[in-house]
């Protein structure tokens, strides 16, 4: 009989608080032993500040903008996942999830819209991206009239991604969820203003390209998100993610920048607020 991982040992405060910009409470990854009031506990005590807990379909995105106005340590983004578009596209009931998500955006703690954008990772044929596109011109006007931040979801689209802000006009808070384009990518979006979120897989042995990208990003431009349940930073990898996790990949982060983890705390706090106002 094969055993449950378990979640990890809370790992050394952080000096200085920090936010996670992104990650999935609803979610379920079958692990025994955490409810949101436990994940939250976890997160305070080691020096995360608070969550952006992100919907990626209607159920989630209800559940997000309602857990915000019961918990002060949450605040909601909400959105259609670019592979949930293919899918309500071909139900016929993308225009009505949509419109939902217009609505959810305009209640008082949800500060983003996303997570959206284009997956051609799962996504090949015309039809289905056609959807996604639809979708996301679509979130992006409902933070544009919401005053909303916008998070993106990006996955081998990074040309399109970007040619449909320029063509649309971005939001003028624009975030790159768990980010995985290049330097060269990076030094574009930097010269736009927009915002990039790096996750767990920055700490990946693999990873040599994020890190890369990581240090060209204007320092007022950095976030960072666990992307929980998923990305579980190293030396956790197989474990499930939380977001008390996060200070490994704050951590890790400081190394890479050779940065005290202090000043990076302060920027990433700074940063955060700047995108989504303060939690209180």
């Amino acid at each position: 009989m094969s055993s449950v991982p378990a979640y990890p040992e809370a790992p050394e405060p952080l000096p200085v608080g920090v936010y996670d910009n992104h990650t999935h409470l609803e979610f379920d990854p079958g692990y025994p032993g955490l409810e949101l009031g436990d994940h939250l506990d976890r997160a305070s005590a080691v020096g995360v500040l608070g969550v952006v807990q992100v919907g990626t379909d209607i159920e989630s995105s209800r559940w997000s903008a309602a857990t915000a106005a019961a918990e002060p340590r949450v605040l909601a983004s909400v959105a259609i996942h670019p592979n949930e578009a293919v899918e309500y596209a071909e139900q016929g009931i993308l225009d009505a999830a949509l419109a939902e998500i217009d609505a959810l955006a305009a209640l008082p703690r949800v500060v983003s819209v996303g997570e959206t954008g284009l997956d051609y990772y799962r996504t090949e044929t015309d039809a289905g991206r056609a959807a996604q596109l639809r979708s996301f011109e679509a979130h992006i006007a409902i933070a544009k009239k919401h005053g909303l931040a916008l998070q993106i979801h990006d996955r081998d689209a990074h040309d399109d991604v970007i040619a449909t802000l320029l063509r649309v006009g971005a939001p003028e808070r624009t975030v790159f969820h768990c980010y995985s384009g290049d330097a060269q990518m990076a030094a574009v979006c930097a010269q736009h203003g927009w915002y990039l979120s790096f996750a767990g897989n920055v700490t990946f042995k693999n990873a040599g390209t994020l890190r890369e990208a990581l240090a060209v990003t204007p320092r007022s431009r950095i976030l960072v998100e666990t992307d929980a349940p998923f990305l579980t930073p190293v030396p956790l990898r197989g474990r499930p993610n939380a977001p008390y996790l996060l200070p490994h990949t704050v951590r890790a982060m400081a190394t890479y920048l050779d940065m005290a983890v202090d000043d990076l705390g302060e920027q990433l706090a700074a940063n955060t607020e700047s995108v989504y106002g303060r939690w209180s």
